[in-house]
């Protein structure tokens, strides 16, 4: 009885020693954390897409408390959750922020089939990485979409898809939040993000082929060559010709839309933009009037004079009958 009861005591002992220990120790190196990190982390939508360049939602939260405490939070942005929850987090946080505009993705290739027949066909592994791991893939353009897939893959909101009659990625402005998961997908780097614009309007240049332009004209037809028409045309700096490649920077562009009419090879896209009306047709020639007879001055035409009607006077009466007349009347 003595030995259950000497194990029971050494057992308590044990317990109590290690209890005090961890005690210690908690208090020792305890990591203090902010209770606002588990507030915001409820606010943001938990998407942990990474479109924001944290690892997640927890990231995110933490790096704004932390921007908070030193007395900005600009720059920080979640993609997902937009203008509403970030308004939310400022609240919170007791800052203000600046209300960023919107972005989307935008895919920069128009090389459809139409545009850029295959030349080969692919057996491997049907990924856009694989393929471009290969080589050019099945068309003689090395730098357009290859139509695999692998951002409809990396794409949580269901906002882009393959075209199956074009074989090029498309994107959904409607569904699209701009985590940016799509550009780090893509391995030739053809889809960016962009400002949404004004109701919607972008331009852009949809092609990165850097070729020269021999080159891209035989890969694709609608592929940029570089020719700077655009970059000429442009009032306000926004183009830019490097590489054998055209660039438009979203930050200047003033959506006059120039630098689309005077693209040769109409490699630069202008999206919901309306439908300018129809060009009126030419007016058709008249048909020419037959040459009318020179006129001829016409004289008056003169009326005839009648001639005097001559009235038929008495015969004038003889000297000897005029004598006999004088001499009756004398006579009586």
């Amino acid at each position: 009885m003595n030995f259950i009861l000497i194990a029971v005591i050494v057992l308590g002992a044990i317990g109590l020693i290690a209890a005090v220990v961890l005690f210690a120790a908690s208090k020792k190196f305890a990591v203090y954390e902010d209770p606002r990190i588990a507030q915001v982390n409820e606010v943001l939508p938990g998407a942990n897409c990474g479109g924001c360049g944290f690892a997640g939602c927890g990231g995110m939260a933490d790096a704004l408390v932390k921007g908070a405490d030193a007395g900005s939070i600009e720059g920080l942005n979640c993609p997902v959750g937009g203008a509403g929850v970030m308004g939310q987090v400022a609240d919170l946080l007791g800052m203000a922020i600046a209300n960023g505009e919107p972005k989307v993705a935008v895919v920069r290739c128009n090389g459809t089939c139409e545009h850029r027949p295959k030349i080969a066909e692919y057996a491997g592994l049907r990924t856009c990485a694989a393929m471009h791991a290969c080589g050019a893939g099945e068309t003689a353009c090395g730098f357009g979409c290859l139509g695999c897939g692998d951002c409809v893959a990396a794409c949580q909101f269901d906002a882009i898809h393959i075209n199956p009659e074009t074989g090029i990625a498309e994107v959904d402005e409607e569904k699209c939040v701009a985590c940016g998961a799509c550009v780090k997908a893509c391995p030739r780097n053809i889809i960016e993000l962009r400002k949404k614009g004004p109701k919607g309007r972008r331009v852009f240049v949809s092609c990165v082929n850097k070729d020269k332009g021999p080159v891209a004209m035989k890969a694709c037809a609608v592929s940029c060559i570089g020719c700077g028409k655009c970059e000429k045309e442009c009032n306000f700096g926004a183009i830019t010709v490097e590489g054998n490649l055209a660039y438009i920077d979203h930050e200047k562009c003033r959506l006059c839309r120039k630098c689309v009419t005077v693209c040769p090879k109409h490699a630069i896209i202008d999206v919901n933009f309306p439908t300018p009306p129809p060009a009126p047709k030419p007016k058709e020639p008249a048909a020419p009037k037959p040459a009318e007879a020179p006129k001829t001055e016409e004289k008056p035409a003169v009326k005839p004079v009648a001639e005097p009607v001559e009235k038929p006077t008495a015969p004038k009466p003889s000297r000897g009958a005029m004598l006999d007349t004088e001499s009756s009347i004398s006579i009586k």
